[in-house]
């Protein structure tokens, strides 16, 4: 399968289980593998037989910032379902990752990989 990659995306949102994480929006790298036959956008070049990275980068950033989410499970789940419904993929694998929230590490966070027929 073909893959779209968009790394180290950065992001703000609201996340976290207590106080003072919950107090103000926060950086998130959000790391997307997206997963679609590229072939068509090979042979033409054309942008409508592919998936429109800027445009994915943006969505992806507004919602990280209009959710509150306690865990970054809970938002790379979101995430899944959202890229799934809203743009014509086959599958996503999702990385969310808080930076130095864990002492002596540069980043923490969760990955996961949803095939649209999970939805």
């Amino acid at each position: 399968m073909d893959k779209i990659l968009i790394t180290d995306l950065q992001t703000t949102g609201i996340i976290g289980v207590k106080h003072p994480e919950r107090d103000k929006p926060q950086i998130l790298f959000i790391n997307l593998i997206l997963y679609r036959d590229l072939h068509p956008a090979g042979v033409s070049d054309s942008i409508s037989d592919t998936t429109n990275y800027s445009t994915v980068a943006r969505a992806v950033s507004e919602q990280v910032s209009n959710t509150q989410f306690h865990t970054v499970e809970a938002l790379a789940e979101h995430l899944a379902s959202y890229l799934l419904a809203n743009f014509p993929l086959d599958a996503v694998r999702v990385r969310v990752e808080k930076p130095k929230k864990v002492s002596d590490t540069a980043r923490v966070g969760v990955e996961i990989f949803r095939r649209k027929a999970n939805l």
